[in-house]
């Protein structure tokens, strides 16, 4: 691995690393909803896992920076997101007040900036 998580080709292990564990903590919180019934846990698993494979493509590619921006500001929003709906059903409150819209404007922020990134010109 080399400087900032970099691979050789322009892609990024901290972007592979968080498809892996995003999508394992999917399956895993997927599973929890079907034994413990939590609506909030179901809801929490459904965004990580169709969230996974953008941060392994991302991390795969070698995109440009909009592009890495733009997954990173989508890991916040998973954070705030999936962790206030978990809060919910695993400890009977919220993460903070407003983290859920918080990390929801957050996530639709990070696939605009996916979409603007399409349109960013790289330097070469």
């Amino acid at each position: 691995m080399s400087i900032a998580g970099q691979q050789p080709n322009g892609g990024s292990h901290i972007l592979v690393l968080a498809g892996g564990i995003v999508g394992a903590a999917g399956v895993a919180l997927s599973a929890a909803a079907a034994h413990r019934g939590g609506a909030f846990t179901g809801t929490a698993a459904n965004f990580l896992l169709m969230h996974a494979p953008v941060f392994l493509a991302i991390g795969l590619a070698a995109g440009n920076r909009c592009l890495r921006i733009a997954s990173v500001v989508l890991l916040a929003g998973l954070l705030l997101f999936c962790g206030d709906l978990l809060a919910r059903d695993f400890l009977g409150s919220r993460l903070f007040p407003m983290s859920a819209p918080i990390g929801g404007t957050l996530l639709i922020g990070g696939w605009l900036a996916i979409a603007v990134s399409a349109l960013w010109r790289t330097r070469g």
